[in-house]
């Protein structure tokens, strides 16, 4: 009798906590729907297919929607420059940038009702900031270029190839210091510590194997790149844009290092219910969905059941084991700053 009772209460308060939640989200949809209109930065059409993101937005909800596409730290510095003139209401930045937006005070907190399937080093505990999609650091390899038994599947395999390998400007590119990351982690390297990742450049310069390219879709297309150093969903973009016969795109089995992106909501947006309905929207099975369409992966990647044509568009959940989160940020930040004068005086040098 007692089990019986016990459960019957927790049925009770689970049916009364997903009502109130429903009740929110319906709140939430009116007072989004009476706003109208949502206004954004860094979050153009192309990238990571946030145009379906916006059509669906207009649809469902009536939301009007402009975008001014701009880097993660000049969204942060409109929010802050503008306050109460605010003419944005919602950006997307890169993951070092929401801890920055919190410490400015520039955001407003807001979770969306799959938040308990964000994991915890992917989201601020107050709902500031929380990573939509991921990018990990892969290698696309030309298949025309590099022979099948030659193909590298492991940082490691590198050490031993005769192609060339592309990684990008150290000093500039945060997708080629994050690079040199991956590379330290699949050596026993981490945040702190990159001299292993700086070790196998520098091996690859002494050899004549390292690149000065820039893996980019135009030296790709080119064939000016043997083996490129990129986002998991630069690769499987430009594969897809240019000829998907030609290229291969994998996760480095021994190790690389996980990134993302987070929407941040203006702390003075006009519009805040819009923006937090859209955030809501983009943790949402479609919204997720419609991230996965532009090739990022989504951040509950493993609680959803992509559509085949969708996840064809990814890699294989499986391909990721190695791979991990960044664990220190601010040693991160730190070790990244010295990162241009290191790779110059070790790696650059060797190519002299």
């Amino acid at each position: 009798m007692k089990k019986l009772f016990m459960a019957s209460l927790l049925g009770s308060a689970i049916a009364f906590c997903t009502s109130a939640m429903a009740e929110d989200l319906k709140a939430l949809e009116d007072a989004a729907r009476k706003e109208g209109t949502v206004n954004s930065v860094g979050m153009p059409d192309a990238w990571a297919n946030w145009k379906g993101t916006w059509e669906d937005l207009a649809s469902k909800y009536g939301l009007k929607h402009s975008d001014t596409d701009m880097s993660s730290a000049q969204e942060i510095a409109k929010f802050e420059a503008e306050k109460e003139n605010a003419s944005a209401d919602i950006g997307d930045v890169g993951a070092a940038f929401g801890p920055i937006a919190v410490t400015k005070g520039v955001s407003q907190p807001y979770k969306p009702s799959t938040w308990d399937q964000v994991p915890a080093w992917a989201k601020d505990k107050d709902g500031h900031w929380a990573l939509a999609y991921t990018g990990t650091i892969a290698f696309i390899i030309n298949k025309d270029l590099v022979k099948e038994g030659e193909r590298p599947t492991s940082w490691h395999d590198l050490e031993k190839g005769k192609y060339k390998v592309a990684i990008g400007d150290v000093g500039t590119a945060a997708q080629a210091a994050n690079g040199v990351l991956a590379a330290a982690i699949a050596y026993k390297g981490d945040e702190t510590n990159v001299a292993p990742g700086l070790q196998l450049f520098t091996k690859l310069a002494q050899q004549k194997r390292l690149s000065l390219a820039n893996p980019t879709i135009q030296t790709i297309e080119k064939g000016e790149v043997e083996v490129g150093v990129v986002w998991d969903f630069n690769g499987l973009s430009y594969r897809e844009q240019i000829d998907p016969k030609r290229f291969e795109v994998l996760i480095p089995s021994d190790g690389t290092v996980i990134s993302g992106y987070t929407t941040i909501i203006n702390k003075y947006a006009k519009h805040p219910n819009a923006a937090k309905l859209t955030r809501e929207y983009i943790f949402s099975d479609a919204g997720q969905i419609n991230l996965a369409k532009g090739h990022a992966r989504p951040i509950r990647a493993e609680h959803l059941t992509l559509p085949a044509d969708v996840q064809a568009k990814l890699l294989p959940n499986e391909q990721y084991k190695a791979a991990q989160p960044i664990k220190n940020a601010e040693a991160w930040e730190a070790t990244s700053k010295k990162l241009p004068q290191m790779w110059q005086e070790q790696v650059i040098i060797e190519m002299e």
